[in-house]
């Protein structure tokens, strides 16, 4: 459960810790106090959005901390799923907002907002003002079914996406088959084109790289020429540096033998006379060899202008040229196959839509018999709410194409009055009845879901008297199980707190601040008679505020045998 809040510098909040109970948390105040702020606190941690004035006036950040005392084991397991594990049992939520940035962090490691948001829907469902609309939508309708039965529910549609992410593939595949027998014909045309002109180029790997080393020789065959019977002249026996060398050994041996140390460099010099020597006479068999043919040159650069063709056209080497031939070849004759192929494609995509259809048809029978039992327990939760004679009913249509969630497409019908058809949610409710029917959801949902922390933001829209009443003992029977936070402006509802806090909104020098802090026995009574009463309040309010709170009491006792 939620155990602490920390906001600071959010609004018109400039720093406030609350410490909250089990059971039913209510939260009242005047209008305009600071209540939405709290709870949009709340909301930020869910990845909610940051406003541009979010920020108090003149404060460099603003800050939200979430504190979680957890309890339940399938909590804990969720969010080891999520690789979040508590410290000492807790779970600590923070973000930090920033002029156009903000920090997330859970339990003191920064994350996303979405890692953010999802330990946090593991922990906390959040029920706000307008909520109760999206009950309009079918598609909340379909999600709140799917959520009830999600046991079942998600391992089929895991079912349901894949055959449907596998039917859209052959549904593309034949699409991108079926063209006309003139297009098929142009490209096999230019495929046939382009295969012909590869392969008359016979291609060998490695051979453009012999070419060039072949071109580069024969376009500098001159100077490669003059160069080397320069070199032989200068490293020759005609006055070259042979004959410098040999008259060198011829010296030097002359005096060896008066000093036999001196014959270690007569050997030397000999490895160099000899060195030298061979170096020449290689040499000019290579000049002699060299020849430059015109003929040679000119076929050398037309090959490599082929090949070079190719490249520019067909890829950056041989063997990019090679896969790329490989590559049409198929391609020739997939079209050579084509009537085979859109047959199969055919066969493949009616194979896939007869798997979608069974797991779309498995699907919608689980939604079903869910949705028996969740009929049930949404009667039986909106007679706890004041709808006497209420029937309520999901109707199953089917969609006219598949989705990925299968091809239900559902609607929540009610009558709220004896003699009344069950009509469409929308065409018959009233913004209050709406929102007990979302609190009846809610309860429901709750009790499926192990989720510890349920918090209303004003639930009692549009309703008074027996029916608020009603409501508040609603929410006395998920305090039993559930930690609840309720914002609300009922007596009622607030009469039932387990824990009573209290929101006001003050002048701090020339501030306006907003500010929370839980409420005793006598504290709690005053501010019921402040619901009761408004702004005069008499000893006779005070003593009906008195009552109520003791007839509350009486109540959540009387429910606890």
């Amino acid at each position: 459960m939620l155990v602490h809040l920390h906001v600071k510098n959010l609004a018109l909040i400039q720093d406030i810790e609350v410490e909250f109970g089990p059971g039913l948390n209510i939260l009242t105040g005047e209008t305009g106090a600071g209540k939405s702020i709290l709870l949009g606190s709340m909301q930020l941690i869910l990845g909610g959005r940051i406003a541009k004035n979010m920020i108090r006036t003149g404060a460099p950040y603003a800050l939200v901390e979430l504190l979680f005392q957890i309890e339940d084991e399938k909590v804990q397991k969720e969010l080891e799923d999520l690789e979040i594990y508590p410290e000492e049992g807790q779970v600590l939520l923070s973000r930090k907002i920033l002029e156009g940035r903000s920090i997330s962090r859970i339990n003191g490691e920064t994350c996303t907002v979405g890692q953010m948001k999802a330990a946090a829907s593991c922990l906390l469902d959040i029920h706000g003002q307008h909520e109760h609309q999206s009950l309009l939508y079918p598609d909340r309708q379909l999600e709140i079914l799917d959520a009830y039965g999600k046991e079942k529910v998600e391992p089929s549609k895991a079912q349901v996406r894949e055959a449907y992410h596998e039917y859209r593939k052959c549904l593309q595949t034949l699409k991108e088959l079926d063209t006309d027998e003139e297009q098929r014909n142009r490209e096999k045309a230019f495929l046939e084109f382009e295969i012909s002109e590869i392969e008359k180029a016979s291609l060998r790997i490695g051979e453009d790289e012999e070419l060039e080393k072949l071109y580069r020789r024969l376009s500098n065959s001159r100077l490669i020429m003059e160069t080397l019977q320069t070199v032989h002249s200068l490293t020759g026996y005609n006055q070259g540096a042979g004959d410098a060398i040999g008259s060198a050994v011829r010296e030097l041996s002359r005096v060896t033998e008066y000093d036999t140390e001196l014959e270690t460099l007569g050997n030397t010099l000999g490895d160099i006379d000899g060195l030298l020597n061979d170096f020449n006479r290689e040499l000019a068999s290579y000049v002699e060899d060299m020849t430059f043919d015109d003929e040679t040159f000119y076929e050398t650069e037309k090959r490599l202008d082929l090949l070079n063709g190719l490249k520019a056209k067909y890829g950056k080497t041989i063997e990019d040229i090679l896969a790329y031939q490989e590559e049409q070849q198929k391609k020739l004759e997939d079209i050579d196959r084509y009537e085979e192929r859109f047959r199969e494609a055919q066969e493949g995509l009616e194979r896939a839509k007869e798997k979608l259809e069974k797991f779309s048809h498995d699907l919608s029978e689980i939604r079903k018999d869910y949705s028996r039992t969740l009929t049930e327990k949404i009667v039986e939760g909106l007679r706890d709410l004041n709808f006497l004679d209420v029937k309520f009913n999901i109707n199953f249509n089917r969609k006219k194409d598949f989705s990925a969630n299968g091809y239900d497409d559902v609607e929540y019908e009610i009558s709220t009055n004896p003699g009344e058809d069950l009509k469409p949610l929308g065409t018959i409710v009233s913004g209050g009845e709406l929102s007990r029917i979302m609190l009846a959801i809610k309860a429901i949902l709750a009790d499926r879901d192990q989720i510890e922390t349920l918090i209303f933001d004003e639930i009692d829209t549009g309703i008074s008297g027996r029916t608020a009443q009603k409501v508040s003992e609603k929410m006395a029977v998920i305090g039993r199980s559930h930690q609840v936070l309720c914002i609300t402006h009922l007596p009622q509802i607030a009469a039932m707190a387990d824990t009573h806090f209290e929101i006001e909104k003050h002048q701090k020098g020339m501030e306006t601040i907003t500010e929370i802090h839980p409420l005793d026995e006598k504290e709690s009574v005053r501010e019921l008679a402040r619901l009761l009463g408004g702004a005069q309040i008499t000893d006779a309010v005070i003593q009906n505020a008195h009552e109520m709170k003791e007839l509350a009491q009486v109540h959540k006792t009387a429910r606890l045998k």
